[in-house]
Parts: structure tokens; C-alpha cells; sequence
């Protein structure tokens, strides 16, 4: 029985999530059930009280707002708890167009791939202003290079993930997961592909995007971060690299003046080119350093692997959600420990099984 999981996460869409639940799909071709997730990221509106009415099948509140990036892996670690087989990830603003689901996870079905990201049309969207759409094919750019991959919409938030790639995903960034998550399939080899998506008009103003300043900063940061993360040798080779050619060009300077007699008074750059290499030496061997604790990161990333495949395995994952409210005593006990089982991911799992609980029962429809 193969399942598919649309997971949203959520901050204050109270006024949007209805319009993009009513377009997506019950059925998709591929897979013999399909279910909501909703990620509520700390709402203090009516959001959770409206993915209920509006049908979703598994609701998780996190205690306080935590980010779009830990919305995100709580609802990968979340539907992988449920049993599912494929995740697909949308946004709650309605950008994208659900429509194009099917398309999405086709490659995956077909095997061709075990994470699809969704190209958006970046040049016809009118929306994005000129500076928005020349960063977000900077970034597209930069994770082709850090990643090895030819995701053409790196940021793009539209993308259905195997579940064996899901349970390899781990985000640092706090502010967004998508860039992250590419370069981590392309340094494990995990097959990725993209397909060109359509989106729909604009609701509200993005969440991420306050303003085109603090975009741009935002931006360049996460970027720089990656190759820090993710290439430090290379980034801090490259580091050295800047700053010791002006130093090595005042030395030659230097001793070219003194070869020629004229190295009187020039003392001054020979001092600050000492400088300049100097710190190029620390910079290399804080690049070296930086790689060693790379590997480590990778050898704790693959104990985390290791422990959640473990837990998945412990999971009873079917048919735990469609069963009817138990009504004997013993029986809801054994159905409260399941549901605290799936959702014990977050401090906020009481929230999670109130709101499954009352979905199931239909108090709350």
C-alpha cells in the first residue's frame, strides 16, 4: 500500500491555508491513499482551527515559532512516522499549483529520481521584482556549484522527496531548507532531478522576504554559510588565497627594491605583506580545521540515519490513522501511545494528538 503525504507548514495562514487546501489532490495516480500534514509553526490565529474544518488528516503544533527550516524536517520526520512512501512539500500562500503534483512525483515513481524540486517560471513571474529574480538565479547557481546537481530553482519550496532521501535530510539553517537539502543530495548521491511547475497570482507578501535589503542579506549569508558548511577547505583556501597574492606581490615588491638598492624606506610594506601572510596561514589552517570537523559532521549525520531508521522500523506505520476512535479503555490507551510514538518529534505532541483525536472523531470537521 503506497502513500503519498502533503505537508504545509504553517505560520498565521489562517486567511490562505483554506484556498490552498481546496486544491489539493485526494488521489494521485501512483499511490493508493493520499494525506494533509499541516506544520503549524507557532500560529496565534485561527490557523489549526482551520486545517481541521478543512479536512486535513494530521495536524502538529510546535510550541513557539522555530522557523521555516525546523517546520520543515519536523513534518520529513513527521510523515516518515506516518509510513509515508513520498513526501511532497508545498507552501500554505498557494504559490504553487497543485495540479502539478502528479508531475512531481512521476519522476520518482518511474525511479528516475528520489528528490524532484519544482521549476517556477522565474522570468515570467510578475510579482518578483528584478533584484529577487537575479538572487534567486544566483543561488540556483551557487548550489550547482557546492552541490554537483542541475536543479535549475534551487529555492523553490515545491519538491516531493523518496522516502529513502527523506530520511538522509538534516537542515542547519534556521531561516530555509531549501538550498541545504540540495547540496546534502548531491554530496550523497542521491538522484535528483527538477520539472518545470506552474504557480498562481500572489496573495501576500512573503514571509521570507521583508524587504529587498534584508532579502539580499539574508541571501548572501545563507550562501556564504553553505560554502562554509559544505566546502570549507575550499572556501577558506580561496579566503587565503585573496589575501597572501598582496602579500606575496609586496614581497617580491620588497625585494626587488632591495636587489635593485633601493630598499631603503620601504620597510613599511614588507611589514604589512608579513601581516597579510600571516593571516592567510591562519586562514588555511582554519580551513583544514574546518574539514576535519566536516568529516566528523558527516560521521554524526549518518549515526542520526542510523537511529531513525532504526525508530521507523519500531513504528507500527500502518493503518494507524484511518482506525475509528477506539471506545474500551485499554484500546485507547494503546492508540494514545502510538500517536505520542509519531509525533514525540516536538515538545508540542499533546497539540498533535488533541488535534488528531478530534479530526478522527469528527468533532472538528
Amino acid at each position: 500500500m503506497r502513500k503519498l503525504i502533503i505537508q504545509i507548514p504553517c505560520l498565521n495562514e489562517e486567511g490562505t491555508l483554506p484556498l490552498t487546501l481546496a486544491d489539493l489532490p485526494r488521489h494521485v495516480d501512483g499511490f493508493d491513499t493520499v494525506e494533509w500534514l499541516v506544520i503549524d509553526d507557532g500560529s496565534t490565529d485561527g490557523t489549526v482551527r482551520v486545517a481541521a474544518e478543512n479536512g486535513v488528516d494530521h495536524i502538529i503544533s510546535l510550541s513557539h515559532n522555530q522557523g521555516l527550516a525546523k517546520a520543515f524536517m519536523t513534518g520529513i520526520e513527521t510523515a516518515l512516522k506516518l509510513g509515508a512512501d513520498v513526501i511532497v512539500n508545498t507552501d500554505a500562500d498557494n504559490q504553487y499549483d497543485a495540479s502539478c503534483i502528479p508531475d512531481l512525483v512521476r519522476p520518482i515513481l518511474e525511479k528516475h529520481a528520489q528528490i524532484v524540486v519544482g521549476a517556477r517560471p522565474i522570468s515570467e513571474i510578475e510579482h518578483f521584482s528584478p533584484i529577487k529574480k537575479i538572487l534567486q538565479r544566483f543561488g540556483s547557481w551557487t548550489v550547482k556549484m557546492a552541490s554537483g546537481t542541475m536543479v535549475t530553482d534551487a529555492p523553490s519550496g515545491f519538491r516531493a522527496i523518496h522516502r529513502d532521501a527523506a530520511v538522509q535530510l538534516n537542515v542547519f539553517n534556521r531561516y530555509t531548507y531549501t538550498l541545504e537539502t540540495i547540496i546534502q543530495a548531491g554530496r550523497k548521491n542521491i538522484p535528483i532531478t527538477s520539472v518545470p511547475i506552474r504557480v498562481n497570482g500572489d496573495l501576500r507578501p512573503s514571509r521570507l522576504v521583508k524587504s529587498v535589503a534584508s532579502y539580499v542579506r539574508r541571501s548572501l549569508i545563507t550562501i556564504v554559510r553553505i560554502f562554509i558548511v559544505y566546502s570549507p577547505l575550499r572556501f577558506f583556501t580561496a579566503c587565503a588565497a585573496i589575501v597572501a597574492i598582496p602579500g606575496a606581490v609586496m614581497v617580491a615588491r620588497f625585494l626587488y627594491n632591495y636587489v635593485s638598492g633601493h630598499g631603503s624606506g620601504n620597510i613599511q610594506s614588507l611589514v604589512l605583506s608579513s601581516a597579510l601572510l600571516a593571516v592567510a596561514g591562519i586562514l588555511a589552517m582554519g580551513g583544514i580545521l574546518a574539514e576535519l570537523i566536516a568529516v566528523n559532521r558527516q560521521l554524526l549525520e549518518e549515526i542520526r540515519i542510523r537511529q531513525l531508521r532504526q525508530e521507523l522500523r519500531s513504528l507500527p506505520q500502518a493503518g494507524i490513522d484511518d482506525q475509528p476512535v477506539a471506545t474500551s479503555g485499554e484500546a485507547k490507551k494503546k492508540r494514545r501511545r502510538v500517536v505520542d510514538q509519531i509525533s514525540g518529534l516536538t515538545p508540542a505532541h499533546d497539540t498533535f494528538h488533541k488535534g488528531h483525536e478530534a479530526d478522527a472523531s469528527g468533532s472538528s470537521r
